[in-house]
């Protein structure tokens, strides 16, 4: 039986072809296991995703999580699937390697969970044999400034576990008009350091257990959805420790971020007032600049309200409430 150190030398498994495969159809079959873009996520180390909401998508629970349309403009995901096709091209004229789809979703011949989608097969490269393909926006780009950010630096390695092959380029396409290519050689030790994680966070699924919730947006949104409402119940924690002193710390944390607000906010106060009218002050750290913003034109809602309600009514829209989280005061005792 292979080990975790040993690297497979059997093929990665074509568990369902895509040529023909609605999105819809792609997604379901990727809820059955850890695609490549999950990774990061899997092992805590996604900086847009939880693995309490990833938990929530593997285990059908996120019909109240907000989903872009594919055919939304305004979405990295809409940009980066339009220009896919774009960068393999110009990966091809850079290096003069070919590259083909891979009209597959692959299955680690070991690991059933593990899954993967590839961009591009790389041909007749002595080492590289996988092109993944990116795209980064002005404000995306600022990940990259450094080389291959972490999360996709997981992708891929995760996508060398699962195919067996050596080495992987990524390409990206920075602002839409620079193209970098990256080459990430596999590395076994992070390989058996992954697969190790992602198996606790699948066995989190399989026991249809949530994991901890960390401190993220993303965890905060994914427990909203899973708990979206309350009963009225009164639950008593205090025979609890380790919650009791997570509540106190929590409380004490919140008294040192309105301490700390109060003395920005005086600090604030202090420069703006030493300003004036100037635009930037330089200071032997650094410098700031208070500049007035262009003026803006707003709907006055509430006059067209008042003015035409009859009109108004026609475009209302109903927001589910939220629940909030606050500490009461004086609820120590009974």
């Amino acid at each position: 039986m292979q080990t975790l150190e040993q690297r497979s030398t059997r093929p990665a498994l074509r568990l369902v072809s895509t040529k023909d495969l609605s999105r819809e159809a792609w997604l379901g079959v990727r809820k059955h296991g850890i695609g490549s873009s999950d990774a990061a996520a899997a092992v805590g180390l996604n900086p847009y995703q939880s693995p309490l909401e990833l938990w929530l998508v593997k285990t059908g629970r996120d019909a109240g999580l907000p989903k872009p349309a594919f055919d939304d403009e305004t979405s990295p995901m809409y940009w980066g699937t339009l220009l896919e096709p774009i960068v393999a091209a110009h990966y091809v004229r850079r290096t003069g390697c070919k590259v083909r789809r891979v009209n597959a979703v692959l299955q680690h011949p070991e690991y059933p969970w593990m899954l993967a989608n590839i961009d591009r097969e790389v041909l007749g490269h002595a080492e590289v044999a996988i092109l993944e393909c990116k795209t980064a926006g002005i404000n995306g780009a600022r990940l990259w400034k450094d080389g291959v950010p972490e999360y996709v630096q997981l992708q891929v390695q995760h996508q060398l576990a699962v195919t067996g092959k050596a080495a992987a380029d990524v390409a990206v396409l920075l602002g839409g008009q620079e193209l970098r290519i990256h080459r990430i050689d596999r590395d076994e030790a992070l390989i058996k350091r992954l697969i190790e994680l992602e198996a606790r966070f699948w066995a989190y699924v399989m026991a249809d257990t949530p994991l901890p919730a960390d401190g993220s947006d993303s965890a905060a949104k994914a427990l909203q959805v899973l708990f979206p409402a309350d009963h009225g119940q009164t639950l008593d924690l205090r025979s609890d420790a380790a919650l009791n002193t997570t509540f106190a710390t929590w409380c004490e944390t919140r008294h040192t971020i309105e301490q700390l607000s109060a003395t920005e906010a005086q600090c604030k106060a202090t420069l703006q007032q030493a300003m004036g009218e100037a635009s930037v002050a330089k200071f032997v750290t650094g410098a700031v600049s208070w500049k007035k913003a262009k003026a803006t034109t707003t709907l006055d809602s509430a006059a067209l309200q008042k003015a035409h309600p009859e009109v108004c009514v026609n475009y209302l829209k109903s927001r589910p409430g939220s629940r909030r989280f606050v500490q009461l005061e004086g609820e120590q005792h009974d």
